[in-house]
């Protein structure tokens, strides 16, 4: 089992790999990274910027920043865009970031802090929106069998289990990155990618910490800089189900999501997967099952 494994102790001062996913993301992505360099000493960090397919010209800038590299992927998606970047990380944490981020000084210490637990796999902060600051949440949660999710309220102050990290700030050790092979690479396009990492790293035995003494601002978009197809969408809910449910749940889901248009076609997509083979596989390295998770946080799916 992954937590079996005892993790080595963090260094003191732990060196933290900034893996930023970027597509078309104009002035937004020039900003978040002036913020990490702004945040984040530059003894303690090493910035990968992933450019996953842009057309914009918005990563030119980034060939002036001598301390920062740029990889490129052709349109790969969320998934495998994260763990191409997190496969060239060399420092002790990685910390997967969206290309839309304003994060406060002082925000890695207690993001640390919170890791150095030895069963913890992964962080988060609270998260608030850079358009309405009133919005705010700290960890998701499952709202139904249509997997959709919901932002939780502040539970404390200090870090707190959650069902739920968002990935547009999400930080791990480099070591747990390596022995879960990070987010699902059969995950298409965006969307849904937090909760099957998160389900997945709670049925392994890790725990999910929100620390809400830090919280970052995301810009909330209501549509995407580039073309996004809600078949991919509907596609990953389906595929977690299928790879982490029992069979009694993925009826369920299926129940749920049947009603949509993208149905047929997300089906289609599952049908062309590794997704049998990958259920077994986890089905024998888990310590716990779907009840377990859907009881251990009182969720409906």
């Amino acid at each position: 089992m992954p937590v079996a494994e005892s993790n080595r102790n963090l260094p003191r001062n732990p060196r933290i790999s900034v893996v930023i996913i970027t597509r078309n993301e104009g002035d937004e992505l020039n900003a978040t990274v002036t913020n990490f360099l702004e945040t984040l000493p530059a003894d303690r960090r090493e910035l990968i910027v992933v450019d996953d397919g842009s057309t914009d010209g918005s990563t030119a800038f980034l060939d002036e920043l001598p301390d920062l590299r740029l990889l490129r992927s052709d349109g790969v998606g969320v998934a495998r865009a994260r763990n191409f970047g997190g496969s060239h990380a060399t420092g002790d944490i990685i910390l997967f970031s969206d290309a839309h981020i304003r994060a406060p000084l002082g925000w890695y210490e207690p993001i640390v802090d919170a890791l150095r637990a030895e069963s913890t796999g992964a962080v988060a902060p609270g998260v608030y929106s850079l358009a309405e600051p009133k919005r705010r949440g700290f960890g998701l949660f499952l709202t139904g069998p249509d997997l959709r999710t919901q932002w939780r309220n502040r539970q404390g102050l200090t870090p707190s289990p959650v069902p739920i990290l968002p990935g547009c700030f999400l930080a791990m050790r480099r070591e747990t990155f390596a022995r879960t092979g990070g987010f699902d690479p059969g995950m298409r396009q965006l969307g849904g990618n937090d909760n099957e990492i998160s389900c997945r790293f709670w049925l392994l035995g890790y725990e999910l910490m929100v620390v809400p003494e830090v919280e970052v601002g995301h810009l909330f978009r209501k549509t995407t800089p580039y073309e996004a197809r809600w078949a991919a969408l509907v596609h990953n809910r389906v595929r977690m189900a299928f790879v982490h449910f029992g069979a009694s749940r993925v009826e369920r889901v299926l129940n749920a999501l049947r009603g949509y248009n993208a149905f047929p076609a997300a089906m289609a997509m599952l049908l062309d997967t590794d997704v049998f083979a990958r259920r077994a596989l986890l089905a024998g390295l888990r310590r716990f099952d779907d009840a377990w998770y859907c009881e251990k946080f009182a969720l409906d799916c």
